[in-house]
């Protein structure tokens, strides 16, 4: 959005000026008129405007602006707390509100005492910021509820929905990887996982078989990016981890939905062709964007087992990406949680009991423990996004005399 780009601008001009002139200066004044006048432009589009800082992006509501993307001031304000900026067109915002709000950031910045001459608990609260999904205050008592009821949360991921099944057609009919928009339903869903006063696991729910490597895509995306957080990693190495989660099963596009959706163990032939999904999805990340490493590597390694089980089978047997570890226990997660024509979803419970069991094995032991940490933690935030419609319930096919049940795909 134009407007936000130029009120940003104006926005780090402004605090560059206030920066180095005292209060009443004209240069300061005339900066400040600047970026009044700004806001106001962007309240014409936009009534209640809100920014978010993170790392090296900035997006406005759910829309990344790419123009200023690697933009200094971003890493600046995000370091002193301003992870969020949200103006309200709705309470009047007097300039001396915005004079003040510019020198308690550079005082913050520069760790001077503030200049303003209004003082901070005056301020009417037309200007809010703070963390990512912090309001500028006292945040709720918890909800006694296990999961938060969708209808107290201001999305649904239907757009990044959409956009995910766009990116898996466009690769059917043999085109190139839209990277651009797999890189923008990174971010959506990076906003989405912050739009509460917490982290949140906006997880979606799946509506019908026939959707599955959607939402699975879309979930083993936000579950990545929230262990990636977990264990510490930065704001670029996130989303690269969320654009890996959201990718790795990207060769499903070339499997014949019968096999797919099989309600049965497969046959030789179908295990073989369902197996070459993951050498399938590098060789397409990797056609499409040569600089998409990280992800080729997570789609060919994320069913490989940590001890060599699995596949494709490694010919001289070595360590797997830590990325393809972090996906690969996302991915079960969710695979596992959900509702599949060969069985039914199994609970929570069991699948963290699962992933402790396997740990060592199938999963890396670390790469395991954290999951579990972050889930015991997160779980009481953890959305299920709920839909009208769900597929009906799977009936238990026979498995054979010495085979094995079919492993989560």
């Amino acid at each position: 959005m134009l407007e936000g780009v130029e009120f940003l601008h104006a926005f780090a001009q402004a605090l560059a000026v206030v920066a180095l002139y005292p209060p009443n200066h004209a240069r300061r004044r005339g900066a400040l008129d600047d970026v009044y006048q700004r806001l106001l432009d962007l309240f014409a589009v936009d009534e209640r405007p809100v920014f978010s800082f993170l790392g090296d992006e900035v997006v406005l509501g759910k829309q990344p602006l790419r123009e200023m993307r690697d933009w200094e001031w971003s890493d600046r304000l995000a370091g002193i707390g301003m992870q969020r900026l949200e103006f309200d067109s709705s309470i009047p915002i007097s300039l001396e509100e915005l004079d003040a709000l510019l020198d308690d950031i550079v005082a913050r910045l520069t760790l001077r005492p503030s200049t303003s001459s209004m003082a901070r608990q005056e301020r009417v609260t037309g200007i809010r910021f703070g963390a990512v999904g912090v309001g500028d205050e006292p945040a709720p008592e918890e909800p006694d509820e296990k999961e938060i009821a969708a209808e107290t949360i201001p999305f649904s991921l239907t757009e990044e929905a959409e956009a995910v099944v766009w990116v898996h057609e466009v690769l059917q009919d043999g085109g190139e990887l839209p990277l651009m928009e797999a890189e923008a339903v990174v971010r959506s869903l990076t906003v989405a996982m912050h739009g509460d006063r917490q982290m949140m696991l906006p997880l979606l729910q799946l509506r019908q078989f026939d959707e599955y490597t959607t939402t699975h895509s879309l979930n083993v995306s936000v579950l990545s990016m929230g262990l990636a957080e977990w264990l510490g990693l930065g704001g670029r190495d996130v989303r690269a981890v969320g654009v890996a989660g959201l990718l790795h099963d990207l060769g499903k596009v070339t499997i014949p939905k019968e096999i797919l959706n099989k309600p049965g163990t497969f046959t030789d032939q179908e295990r073989e062709i369902m197996n070459s999904h993951s050498a399938e999805g590098a060789r397409m990340i990797l056609t499409s964007d040569q600089q998409l490493d990280l992800a080729a590597t997570v789609a060919y390694e994320h069913h490989i087992m940590i001890d060599g089980g699995g596949y494709p089978s490694l010919r001289y047997p070595r360590d797997c990406h830590f990325a393809s570890k972090l996906v690969h226990v996302c991915d079960v997660y969710d695979a596992l949680r959900t509702n599949r024509p060969y069985r039914a979803p199994w609970p929570a419970k069991r699948v963290m009991a699962y992933i402790e069991e396997k740990s060592g094995t199938e999963f890396d032991g670390a790469m395991a423990q954290a999951f579990k940490a972050m889930m015991d933690q997160w779980e009481p935030r953890l959305t299920t996004l709920q839909v009208d419609e769900t597929p009906p319930a799977p009936q238990p096919s026979a498995v054979p005399a010495g085979q094995a049940p079919r492993p989560p795909e």
